[in-house]
């Protein structure tokens, strides 16, 4: 392929990637405004500037929406522990600086994340997808003990640590909930 035809193909595909992303944040900010219940095609489409049906080219069904929006916060998460794991420190400090993170300034975000998670409890195609939180503390505790229980015991920890931080009936403070993940893992 020669040059010219080399960056007509990244045009082609910048602008279409460009647009995808606009509609995905789209949809995350009418969660934080609406709720998950009042993610629609249209309410999103309306919150990016654009059509229904340019919201509707990129992503054909609803579902495929809220699935692009949750994998893309998936994928922020997953790299986030990923980069826990492969660090020097002690994994665990760094999950309970992930957790408090979460319910600090990005602390709306979350709560429309942790709404799409909720959501997903009803729509069997965004199950896998949100998942994979848990998939991923598992993994990283994983990588801290080889005690089944103890791995589980940090999953659901982390889980009840993240919603107790978004509901406001927990301080946030790394210490404490650095603490509560030692107990869970048995240090």
């Amino acid at each position: 392929m020669d040059e010219s035809n080399q960056r007509a193909g990244r045009r082609t595909q910048g602008p279409g990637a460009k647009r995808r992303a606009e509609i995905i944040d789209a949809t995350l900010a009418v969660v934080q405004r609406d709720g998950a219940a009042g993610v629609t095609h249209r309410t999103v489409a309306k919150q990016a500037g654009i059509t229904t049906s340019l919201s509707t080219y990129y992503f054909t069904t609803l579902d495929d929406l809220l699935v692009a929006a949750l994998s893309t916060v998936a994928d922020e998460y997953t790299a986030r522990i990923q980069e826990i794991i492969d660090g020097a420190g002690d994994p665990l400090r760094g999950l309970a600086e992930l957790i408090v993170e979460s319910a600090g300034p990005e602390r709306e975000r979350a709560l429309a994340e942790r709404e799409l998670c909720t959501m997903a409890a009803r729509r069997p195609a965004l199950a896998p997808v949100a998942r994979r939180w848990r998939d991923n503390v598992a993994k990283l505790a994983a990588t801290i003990t080889d005690d089944a229980e103890a791995v589980s015991a940090l999953v659901v920890a982390s889980d009840g640590l993240c919603t107790a931080l978004l509901v406001g009936t927990l301080p946030i403070d790394v210490d404490r909930v650095h603490r509560i993940l030692q107990r869970s893992v048995g240090r």
